[in-house]
């Protein structure tokens, strides 16, 4: 088990649940825009919310926007060891820089030394387009273990600096290396550890490379805290994150739909049914994960072979063809219809499950 830092009353590592977090993608000096967006990113449930600082005025405006909402805020610091500075005098709740590009040893010392103050977490933040030149010249261009060597090199700076309020993350666009490199760091460190695929793309190609590198690590037990990242919105971050985190088993689905690929036994449009339950379960979950409703499952099925089976272990289900089709409740028949009316009572049911 990794260490335990907290970020502004969100606990990370030691065993605490995974926390979702995004970046704003608005101007930071404009504080009105800046608070809008993390108010909305937190509606869509990020815990912990970082804003890119480039200048004082930035610093300024994230204090400002941290005293009007309600999730941390982490300062994103390159080059100027000084605004991370600034950033924690006006109340950031963590400090990330990135050993790539912050300066001399003296530098991270200032910072540090700031930290202590406050007593606020720093992210050691390494990706693989900023390594150390010295680091791509030792081990013959970017690699697994460069990345994962860097980080903990600057870990170790700051614990020499006595100060422990740290968290690492080694961030690749390449899923395998991002994945051998997380692996090798494991062995190396036991602080807490934020995951990504950094730069991962536009929502086509950055959705499937950020679960499948994402949900890897989770599964493999790695990961404190998570970032999706995305050219794009950044509430579909926050969204995808918390499927990933759904689909591994790590936070329940408030409604979870199980629908078979259909096959040529399928007399029924299972297709249009399956995607049609789905839009229209979505704010009905929506409303029970708000409740605090326990989880269900919702099978939607295409002929007899898994149909009933599937519809026993789920908490409703739909099964059909030839134009209609059985209503079903942990595997008990509850009504015979026809097709054009099956999602209609399936959603009544759910809706008016406690």
């Amino acid at each position: 088990m990794t260490r335990q830092v907290n970020c502004g009353g969100i606990l990370i590592g030691g065993g605490a649940p995974i926390s979702i977090q995004s970046m704003t993608n608005v101007d930071t000096r404009d504080t009105e825009r800046l608070v809008r967006q993390i108010d909305e990113l937190a509606d869509a449930g990020c815990d912990i919310v970082r804003c890119a600082v480039p200048d004082l005025q930035a610093a300024e405006s994230l204090g400002r926007a941290r005293k009007r909402v309600r999730v941390p805020l982490v300062a994103d610091i390159h080059f100027d060891y000084r605004l991370a500075i600034a950033s924690i005098e006006n109340g950031a709740d963590k400090i990330r820089i990135n050993p790539g590009n912050i300066g001399s040893i003296d530098r991270v010392r200032a910072v540090v030394d700031k930290a202590r103050e406050r007593n606020i977490p720093i992210r050691v933040g390494v990706n693989s387009g900023s390594l150390e030149k010295g680091l791509i010249e030792k081990y013959g261009g970017v690699t697994a273990e460069a990345l994962a060597v860097s980080g903990v090199n600057m870990l170790k700076v700051i614990e020499d600096m006595d100060y422990d309020q740290l968290v690492v993350s080694i961030k690749s666009s390449n899923v395998r290396m991002n994945y051998d490199a997380h692996m090798k760091l494991r062995e190396l460190t036991d602080f807490p550890i934020h995951i990504g695929i950094t730069e991962s793309g536009t929502p086509r190609n950055g959705e499937l490379k950020s679960a499948v590198g994402i949900g890897a690590l989770l599964l493999a037990g790695i990961g404190d805290t998570m970032r999706v990242s995305l050219t794009d919105d950044p509430v579909k971050e926050v969204i995808l994150a918390k499927r990933i985190l759904e689909t591994v088993g790590m936070r329940e689905k408030a409604i979870e739909i199980v629908s078979c690929p259909t096959c040529g036994r399928t007399e029924i449009d299972l297709i249009g049914l399956a995607n049609e339950a789905e839009e229209r379960l979505e704010p009905v979950a929506q409303k029970r994960r708000e409740a605090g409703l326990r989880p269900l499952k919702v099978a939607v099925m295409g002929c007899a072979v898994n149909g009933p089976g599937e519809s026993r272990e789920a908490d409703y289900g739909i099964a059909g063809g030839r134009g209609e089709g059985l209503v079903f409740s942990h595997g008990e028949i509850i009504e015979k219809t026809t097709e054009d009316k099956l999602i209609d009572r399936l959603v009544e049911l759910v809706s008016a499950e406690k």
